[in-house]
């Protein structure tokens, strides 16, 4: 049995069905704050928190656990700075729960849900795993400080982990099932498809003047189920004896702000109204990540990585969403 930590969220959901579609048995266990039971169309799920150690050691005696993979994480970068208690807590304190009591039951390997906010500003391009990691908010940081945990655990416990750093997640279930949908909703491509139906009256554009192609900022977006793909190889990569490890998953290649506005009006053939606005303090001018490492090493391509793509499978589910 397979605990998916997290997987009523928009990443742990598309992860619990790739698990479903391979024949492993999954139990989710999620507190709903930010996700969607709904969203849990495969497996079992029980709801609680891990700051409910009680809890969390029932749902291990309950299930024969043999791995976690762990999506538990609030994530908004803004949000961290100005309530970085509430990120420590959670992020950080809430894993240890969660690490704890997986040595006490002797489960021994855990797929973690890591992020390239670890790296801050990083000063080239693309980004590599051997680049310095300074992280620039209590995100970043809480992310971080839990990838040197699992280290520190792999050497006193023998825990063995993979952390995977995302990029820009965009995208949704390409057969409509599940897809992202968030409270508040921070993303671009989401806010940019909400302008598309109507739902907002623009979408903000945070600076025009960076040194890119077009003047505003170069991201690295990645097809949710290709990301969902790569933790399956994660996982089979540590269930054959792999070294414990941490790495990216990213396209490689970047796309401009506009330039997904502009992909968007022709998949939606709506006009979507643009509100430029001045730049963001901490936002760099570029951030594309290098996943040579998770080619080499899980075997990993992936397959829905074009723009219009990922707008295609976002866009059909905002227009039929059932949570």
């Amino acid at each position: 049995m397979i605990l998916v930590v997290g997987g009523a969220g928009y990443i742990g959901s598309h992860i619990n069905k790739r698990l479903y579609q391979k024949g492993c048995e999954t139990v989710v266990f999620d507190n709903l704050v930010y996700g969607h039971r709904e969203a849990v169309r495969w497996g079992i799920l029980e709801t609680g928190d891990l700051s409910d150690t009680e809890r969390l050691e029932e749902i291990f005696e309950k299930y024969n656990i043999d791995m976690v993979f762990h999506f538990a994480a609030y994530a908004y970068v803004g949000e961290s700075v100005t309530e970085p208690s509430k990120y420590y807590n959670n992020n950080v304190a809430n894993t240890l729960h969660l690490l704890d009591t997986m040595v006490k039951y002797h489960v021994k390997t855990i797929v973690f849900s890591s992020t390239c906010a670890t790296y801050g500003i990083p000063a080239d391009m693309p980004v590599t795993e051997d680049m310095e990691q300074k992280p620039i908010n209590p995100y970043g940081a809480s992310k971080l400080m839990i990838e040197r945990i699992l280290s520190d655990y792999h050497k006193a416990y023998g825990l063995n982990y993979c952390c995977l750093r995302y990029f820009n997640a965009a995208g949704a279930d390409p057969e409509g099932e599940i897809g992202e949908s968030h409270n508040p909703e921070t993303h671009l491509i989401p806010l940019i498809l909400a302008a598309a139906a109507g739902d907002r009256e623009a979408v903000k554009v945070f600076g025009t003047d960076y040194p890119t192609r077009d003047g505003s900022c170069i991201r690295d977006y990645i097809h949710v189920t290709d990301l969902a793909d790569a933790h399956l190889l994660a996982m089979d990569y540590l269930q054959r004896g792999g070294e414990s490890l941490c790495m990216n998953l990213g396209n490689c290649k970047g796309n401009s702000v506009l330039e997904v506005i502009e992909a968007a009006r022709e998949i939606t053939q709506k006009e979507i109204p643009v509100v430029l606005d001045k730049r963001r303090p901490g936002d760099p001018p570029v951030l594309v990540g290098s996943a040579e490492k998770a080619r080499k090493i899980l075997g990993w391509e992936p397959e829905y990585g074009d723009i219009k793509v990922i707008l295609r499978d976002a866009w059909n589910w905002y227009c039929q969403k059932k949570f």
